[in-house]
């Protein structure tokens, strides 16, 4: 098992209970493949750096997860498919 950072943007105009139920899902998506999410920290809305598919603001989450090689790329899979993240981010933590 591997310690991961996961950082993912959902977009600006998504309501708040759909937004929560899509941090919930993603992070079952984690734990029912045996991951385990040491830390789940949700930043809020921010600006971005640059335009994203047309949005100047998004919501940020960061996970710091110790998860198997199969959950990372379930997770990652599951997350492309989600029109509502407008960005990811997966990193080894070396720590």
């Amino acid at each position: 098992m591997r310690k991961y950072e996961i950082m993912y943007i959902i977009r600006p105009d998504l309501p708040e209970d759909e937004r929560k139920a899509l941090v919930e899902e993603l992070g079952n998506v984690l734990t029912s493949n045996g991951a385990e999410i040491r830390k789940a920290n949700e930043w809020g809305m921010r600006d971005l750096a640059y335009e994203i598919d047309h949005h100047r603001k998004g919501y940020y989450v960061v996970l710091n997860v110790t998860a198997p090689e199969a959950a990372r790329a379930e997770f990652d899979r599951i997350i492309r498919l989600k029109e509502d993240i407008i960005r990811f981010l997966v990193v080894k933590d070396e720590q």
